[in-house]
Formats: structure tokens, C-alpha cells, sequence
């Protein structure tokens, strides 16, 4: 068991939480918490780390059957641990890298997030596990945005880390231009010029433009839009943050493919259905 919180390991494992660079460089990240250790698969995952307490519950050993595992003290996954009140389990896993255009060769239909300057790992992690639940089949990221490996965003997406294809691109707008040239029609979130977003179809292959937490997206980037769409806001709320109006845009998206109307069609129906009603009426009369 390691009791000291100068350990070699120790020293290690609290520095892939901490930075980027040293994630980027041993190619692993931290992964903290029982749910999220339930799901990794021992061809993927380097070791796991375990609290004394931890294995005191028998299907917390069963867990730990197919994996290499190391038990710490208290005090010492307090130091590894990111959060203030770890759950008595941590593991090293290493991460998954994707490219471009196997995102855009997938064989379902295009359904993407593009990501600029997103800095809050919170919002990069609840717009991971809100696209996976939409059915997006990729994220494509500027290099400014959060470093999809932070523990923050690791906990914050619940595994969806995992499972939602991404990539980092050095130019966001040539990629917009590679991915225009697939077929894939792109909306940026934005107020100048806008529709509401509940009037476009987004059945077919499509991606939306989402910007930085507090300017927003670039005018270079919402140029590189084919449709330009927002949120209507009642009262005096001007808009809502990234990861929200990107949860919101992406299940109007599967709302749509599976089979739903945009506003103007359902608009159309009433008013077919009122003109109906007055001819039935004229001939009643």
C-alpha cells in the first residue's frame, strides 16, 4: 500500500490531474470516481488506484478483478484526487485520438458541434454528455478550447469522454471549409442576422458553430456559416451559456430527425387546418 504523498506514483498521478502538457505527453488522463471506473475496459486503462474503504465493498473487489490495481491511503488519493471528497477510486487511462475525416466518414448522418474558444471544462464536459444523448457523431475543437482530458470535464461528461468522437484543429475555418466540402450544411449560434433556431431544418447532414462563454463566436467564424440561428429570450435575458444553447440546438436537431417538424411546419399544418375549417363552415352555411 503507498502511505506517502511523496511517492513517485503519487507525484505522478497528481500532475496528470493538474496539467495539460503532462497529460498530452504520456498520453494518459485521470479518471475519478466509481461510476466513471465502472465503464473503462482493462485494454484501455493503465491502473487503477484504491482507497482501503474502497475495497471493503465485495462488488468493488469483483470490479477490480480484470484490472492492475494499487491500494492507497486516505491521505495519499486526497493529494491524487481532484476532488475535495474523492470516492476512494482513480484510474489512468489512455486517451483516444481521432482524426477529421474519420469524424466526417462515419455512415450515420452528419450531426456535429463545432467549438470555438470554449474555456469552462464544465461546459465542454455538459456539451459532451448532452451531444452524446442527442446523437451527435463528432466534436471538432480550436486549439483554444478546454483540454477535453481535464478531470472537470472528465466528471462533468460521465463517460461520454469516451464514447463522442473529437478533434483538435490548428484552423477551425479550414476545417469548417473541409467540412462544408463533405455536404455538411453549418449554423452558427449568434444574435446579428439570426432566425430563431426552431424555423430551420436540421434533418440533414449538419453542424453548429458555438462560441467562447463570454464574445461569443468570431465574425471570421460566422462567416464560414451557411445559416445563422439564436435562442428567442423572454424577459430580460440576453442569451444563454455555450453549453446550454448547445444542448438546446442539438435536440432540436434529434427532435427533428426523428421525425419532428420545424416551427414553420407545424405553423403551416394549423393554418391548413383553420382554412379547413372555414370552408367546412362556408358550406355548412
Amino acid at each position: 500500500m503507498i502511505n506517502s504523498t511523496t511517492n513517485r506514483q503519487v507525484r505522478r498521478v497528481a500532475n496528470l490531474a493538474k496539467k495539460a502538457r503532462t497529460r498530452r505527453e504520456e498520453d494518459l488522463y485521470v479518471a475519478e470516481g466509481l461510476r466513471i471506473c465502472r465503464e473503462l475496459k482493462p485494454e484501455q486503462t493503465e491502473i487503477i488506484y484504491v482507497t482501503e474503504g474502497f475495497l471493503q465493498e465485495e462488488d468493488h473487489q469483483e470490479l477490480l478483478k480484470k484490472f492492475r490495481w494499487e491500494q492507497v491511503s486516505d491521505p495519499v488519493m486526497k493529494v491524487m484526487a481532484d476532488t475535495q471528497t474523492p470516492q476512494g477510486i482513480l484510474a489512468l487511462v489512455k486517451q483516444q485520438h481521432y482524426t477529421l475525416e474519420e469524424i466526417l466518414n462515419q455512415t450515420r448522418k452528419a450531426h456535429l458541434i463545432l467549438l470555438e474558444t470554449i474555456q469552462d471544462p464544465g461546459n465542454l464536459g455538459t456539451i459532451l454528455r448532452a451531444g452524446e444523448g442527442a446523437g451527435i457523431t463528432g466534436v471538432i475543437m480550436d486549439e483554444s478550447t478546454a483540454d477535453i482530458y481535464n478531470p472537470k470535464v472528465i466528471r462533468s461528461a460521465m463517460g461520454s469522454a469516451s464514447r463522442v468522437p473529437f478533434v483538435y484543429v490548428e484552423n477551425l475555418r479550414q476545417a469548417c471549409i473541409r467540412i462544408k466540402e463533405a455536404g455538411i450544411r453549418l449554423y452558427a449560434a449568434c444574435l446579428k442576422g439570426s432566425r430563431p433556431y426552431d424555423l430551420e431544418h436540421f434533418t440533414e447532414p449538419c453542424g453548429f458553430l458555438i462560441g467562447n462563454e463570454a464574445k461569443g463566436l468570431t465574425e471570421e467564424m460566422i462567416s464560414m456559416a451557411d445559416g445563422r440561428i439564436r435562442i428567442p429570450m423572454e424577459g430580460q435575458v440576453e442569451s444563454l451559456n455555450a453549453a446550454m444553447a448547445a444542448s438546446i440546438l442539438m435536440f432540436e436537431a434529434a427532435r427533428q430527425r426523428r421525425g419532428g417538424l420545424p416551427r414553420q411546419g407545424v405553423t403551416m399544418n394549423k393554418k391548413r387546418l383553420l382554412q379547413a375549417k372555414i370552408k367546412r363552415h362556408k358550406i355548412v352555411s
